[in-house]
């Protein structure tokens, strides 16, 4: 789960800018947090949902794909010759040349950790990793590029120095030291392991680009048929008159492991089932059966709204996935304001530790009380082109204020600068 995210020279991100799902103290709403469970810590409450508002262009979607950057720098091929995904800030020259830094400070397995990332396009120049067991700080690497060769740090880190070398020589400049030290040892070294777990499928990102989504439901589908009844009435209890819906797997499609005694319980197995969908390697016909006081007709999944095919793909992280971190870029597309509440509100009431981050303009949901003031925030430029990133609660205010009133009269700013002619 995510305690803090921090960036600096990426895209509009010029200075440091930290996002924290750390709620604030002596605000009312428990069920919008969770105390995470660390052994030997005591950490805040962490936030179940964050909502990021802002004036178009403001920085709202670069701040989700900069908590993407670290996944996607794992899940990249070696040999493959793109760019890292990073973009310094280019109104500044002086930033031109300096890498993007973030930071990760996140829970897996019970255990805090911190990670470090300093990256260009074309290699990393920092990296490294701390955890704190029973909240002891133990370092376990750190390397830094100085221009000519890579220096390493190891301290705390399970495994021989002989087996710390071979790491390191495996490693590539635009590969982390972390992925090639998991992915070239044995299962008895946890140690590295479990933090590169939530690094590289703790959370799951839906841009803007919603097909995956509605790949990622008809994958499940097929392997999972107990989740098919359950979104079927969650369709017809939002006034979807879905009363069936059917998957069938293309006969020509031999990607998709059709194993019928797969156990539908697993995470994983669900994971990798996503990350099929997303990866766009399985093709299905799915049909959905409406039902009228006129009778019945089947539709194809592709006759279905936008929004209807964007429901269904919303419903199986909220669904199925109750443990991962879920980024949402404009969770409000195609979706009726009184949808997004409900979907929410469903997260909300979700007994796990899940959280949810999104961008939206949609202030129903500042309207609805349904959240506190610590789960608003805004993107706003300065003069320089900057993003600026803060809270609601940043600013002062009573609890129980008006705050989608307090929002359109500019007192948290946020909002698009109109000049008349």
């Amino acid at each position: 789960m995510l305690i803090e995210f921090s960036v600096e020279n990426f895209k509009s991100f010029r200075e440091r800018q930290t996002f924290s799902m750390a709620a604030a103290p002596r605000l009312r709403k428990k069920n919008c947090v969770f105390v995470p469970d660390v052994p030997g810590e005591k950490l805040p409450a962490l936030l179940k949902v964050a909502a990021i508002y802002g004036a178009n262009a403001s920085g709202k979607s670069n701040l989700l794909e900069a908590l993407d950057i670290v996944r996607r720098v794992i899940h990249a091929r070696i040999s493959d010759k793109k760019a890292l995904p990073v973009k310094p800030f280019r109104f500044d020259r002086k930033l031109l040349d300096q890498p993007t830094r973030i930071e990760f400070h996140f829970i897996e397995n019970k255990c805090r950790y911190h990670f470090e990332l300093a990256l260009t396009e074309s290699r990393i120049y920092e990296e490294r990793l701390t955890s704190f067991p029973k909240g002891k700080e133990i370092m376990l690497y750190e390397r830094i590029y100085d221009g000519e060769v890579e220096n390493y740090r190891i301290v705390g880190l399970e495994g021989e120095p002989e087996l710390h070398n071979v790491w390191k020589k495996l490693t590539p400049p635009r590969a982390l030291f972390l992925s090639q030290a998991v992915e070239n040892s044995s299962e008895e070294l946890q140690q590295l392991r479990i933090p590169y777990r939530w690094l590289k499928s703790g959370s799951l990102f839906i841009g803007d680009n919603l097909a995956p989504l509605g790949r990622s439901i008809q994958v499940v589908g097929t392997k999972f048929p107990q989740f098919v009844k359950d979104m079927s009435s969650y369709l017809q209890e939002i006034d979807v008159p879905v009363t069936k819906i059917e998957f069938e797997i293309d006969k020509d499609d031999d990607d998709l492991d059709r194993d019928s005694d797969s156990d539908s319980s697993s995470v994983e197995s669900l994971e990798t089932a996503l990350q099929q969908a997303f990866d766009g390697s399985v093709k299905h016909k799915t049909t959905l059966t409406h039902r009228t006081e006129l009778g019945e007709t089947e539709f194809d999944f592709n006759e279905e709204s936008k929004g209807t095919r964007s429901l269904m793909g919303f419903y199986l992280p909220w669904l199925a996935l109750p443990q991962k971190t879920i980024i949402v870029d404009e969770l409000d597309s195609s979706l009726h304001p009184m949808l997004v509440e409900n979907l929410v509100k469903k997260h909300l009431c979700n007994p796990g530790e899940g959280q949810l981050i999104f961008t939206t303009h949609d202030t129903h949901l500042m309207n609805t009380k349904m959240l506190r003031r610590d789960q608003l925030w805004i993107t706003d430029r300065d003069k320089n082109g900057a993003t600026k990133l803060f809270s609601i609660h940043d600013f002062e205010g009573r609890e129980d204020e008006d705050v989608e009133k307090r929002y359109f009269e500019g007192r948290y700013r946020g909002l698009p600068i109109l000049r008349s002619e």
